[in-house]
């Protein structure tokens, strides 16, 4: 299957239509256990090159700043023009969340640790109650000026949130969010209500995490015997609560993959991009994974088939967005409980 790209937002950012998550590359228990050592990162990496994905998406976070590190090498090892991947990274899980002074201080680490000169894509890891959004946005913009970062983005926040430091952006004359890296998938929806709609009204690319919520769509059992699976407790804490309504949903994601001779897989990422997604972030530790999730490109989905895999669906309890002052446990990243 031919990659297929198309643009971040508004800008001329080319990107392919699929994703790599980095999360799933770095030392191995720094936060993770079932996260890739360099030589295993370092071969889903080329793999990934070899297939037409140029997208990249990791954090200053992940894996105490080793994964930023695998896919820096990796990457200047493959030898691949820099012009020719796209490179993301993300702040806020940092000493003073995202004050000017954090925001200048974290992008020199992650360049350091990526090995370039500038970031395509500079993400807001999540909203800061703390600091002025002036002066985040204020940051943000220096840093495109700079010629730092090509653009920034957000990823999960209330719609009010995105829509006021967006409009703050707008106001003062400062660079805008072309991406939106939100929680979404087929068991989990709620973004739909309110912050999906403002990103599509405002042109601004959505690149959701999790798009086969931790492996729950890619299987009919609801757990399996793999190491993450087994030890994953943000995945648990995400999605295990409405285990009994989602497994109805993914019946019928396995009833359409039979239907069209493919994997489950391939029925949730064809599903994303029937809505209207640019690039969801695949994370993945084997490369017959990316293999499947390559070919998903060429599957259509009907809009009855849209529809059959979402009727069933149920509101979920908000998971990604962080209230201002959550209850101790609460799910607030991806990658960690705090």
């Amino acid at each position: 299957m031919e990659m297929k790209y198309g643009k971040l937002g508004q800008t001329e950012i080319n990107v392919s239509k699929i994703c790599i998550g980095a999360m799933s590359f770095g030392k191995p228990g720094t936060m993770h256990d079932w996260s890739l050592d360099y030589p295993a990162s370092k071969k889903i990496i080329q793999h990934s090159l070899d297939l037409g994905i140029n997208f990249f998406d990791t954090a200053n976070v992940y894996s105490a700043g080793t994964s930023e590190e695998y896919l820096g090498q990796a990457l200047k090892e493959s030898q691949i023009a820099r012009d020719k991947v796209v490179l993301a990274s993300k702040v806020y899980f940092n000493p003073g969340r995202l004050s000017s002074a954090a925001i200048h201080h974290e992008i020199e680490g992650s360049l350091k640790r990526l090995k370039t000169d500038y970031l395509d894509l500079y993400i807001i890891h999540r909203f800061d109650y703390d600091t002025p959004i002036e002066e985040t946005m204020s940051a943000l913009n220096e840093l495109v000026k700079s010629g730092k970062v090509r653009a920034i983005g957000a990823s999960a926040m209330y719609g009010y949130q995105f829509f006021e430091m967006q409009q703050v952006a707008k106001d003062n004359g400062w660079a805008q969010f072309q991406t939106m890296e939100n929680h979404y998938n087929l068991l989990y929806r709620e973004d739909e209500r309110e912050l999906i709609p403002i990103c599509k009204k405002m042109g601004v690319s959505l690149m959701p995490y999790s798009p086969l919520a931790a492996g729950h769509l890619s299987h009919r059992k609801w757990q399996v015997d793999t190491l993450r699976s087994q030890t994953d407790r943000v995945a648990m804490g995400k999605y295990d609560r409405a285990e009994t309504e989602d497994l109805r949903i993914v019946e019928r994601v396995d009833e359409l993959a039979k239907k069209y001779n493919v994997s489950m897989t391939q029925i949730a990422l064809a599903w994303q991009w029937a809505k209207g997604v640019t690039a969801p972030i695949v994370g993945s530790t084997k490369a017959n994974h990316l293999d499947e999730a390559v070919a998903a490109l060429a599957l259509k989905l009907t809009a009855e088939d849209v529809h059959y895999l979402e009727e069933l669906y149920v509101p979920h309890e908000i998971v990604g967005a962080i209230a201002q002052n959550p209850p101790q446990g609460t799910v607030l990243i991806d990658e960690k409980k705090v």
